[in-house]
């Protein structure tokens, strides 16, 4: 389970030259009737929806459950929900804050350089309309966790592997906002619900036939769709998505097997190991190349 978390970067001639660097990474869960922020910040991003702010860099903010308002200089006060991302812009003044009835969960990723201005001066975001709905986007919200994680595990080279991301990020964001329809597929919009619903619980199992009752659908209906546009079925989609998580792991962390399985939502190492095998074709630890 993903814990509040945020860190701001100090950004070195390196990262300048590189044309884009991050300044600041992060994701908060904001329970109802919590006060917002409920993070110290540094001084010079202190939020409160009496003042406002005004930043220095670019910013994106994705809510990826419950709903709030966002208000800028720029643009008229709206209801940001979940699977809505905002940009914040240099020099201009904003304000956001959750609903007190259901709080809720944001990743943000603040951004600047000659090469991100360049790219803004092009026209491929409008200032005018800072929200963009995502719907309840499975990519982007990989593409944040992912983000989080590269910077808890700094390794070397990592401010480049961040812009990159946020790179990524930036062009899904355009991608959907210019060239994608969700409304006119009212199933394959229950559907990507329920696989944004499964990226965000790879660290425990799922009741399928609960999760269908929800979107709502019946079983079978979900079944048989999920399947007709993914090629598996949810329950082979949720345990591909643990095993990819738990890959990621190997590769990334110095985390044990034991402790990897356990992030996963394995209820044992040896039924891990099991099934690691039978997908990938190698053990975990030799997957990682150690003996771990």
């Amino acid at each position: 389970m993903l814990h509040s978390f945020f860190k701001y970067l100090n950004v070195t001639t390196a990262e300048e030259r590189w044309g884009m660097y991050i300044t600041t990474v992060g994701y908060s869960k904001v329970s109802p009737d919590d006060s917002y922020p409920n993070q110290e910040h540094p001084s010079s991003h202190q939020l409160t929806w009496n003042r406002g702010r005004i930043l220095n860099d670019y910013y994106i903010v994705f809510i990826s459950k419950g709903k709030g308002q966002f208000e800028s200089a720029l643009s008229t006060a709206a209801d940001a929900v979940a699977g809505t991302c905002f940009f914040l812009y240099p020099g201009v003044w904003h304000r956001y804050k959750p609903d007190h009835k259901s709080g809720w969960e944001e990743y943000w990723v603040g951004f600047n350089g000659y090469y991100i201005q360049q790219l803004m001066a092009n026209g491929f975001f409008d200032r005018q309309t800072p929200l963009v709905d995502l719907g309840l986007n499975k990519d982007i919200l990989h593409l944040f966790r992912n983000l989080i994680e590269t910077v808890q595990a700094s390794l070397a080279g990592y401010p480049q592997q961040i812009a990159g991301i946020t790179m990524r990020i930036l062009g899904l964001i355009n991608n959907v906002a210019f060239h994608l329809d969700y409304n006119n597929d009212p199933v394959g919009k229950l559907i990507a619900k329920a696989r944004f619903i499964l990226q965000e619980s790879f660290e425990r199992s799922i009741d399928m036939q609960q999760l269908a009752k929800e979107l709502p659908m019946s079983y079978s209906s979900f079944r048989k769709s999920f399947k007709e546009i993914t090629g598996e079925s949810p329950n082979q989609y949720h345990l591909n998505l643990r095993l990819n998580r738990a890959k990621d792991l190997l590769t990334s962390t110095v985390l044990k097997i034991n402790e990897i399985a356990e992030h996963t939502g394995f209820e044992s190492v040896f039924y891990f190991s099991k099934i690691f095998k039978k997908k990938n074709g190698v053990s975990p630890k030799f997957y990682r190349g150690t003996d771990e």
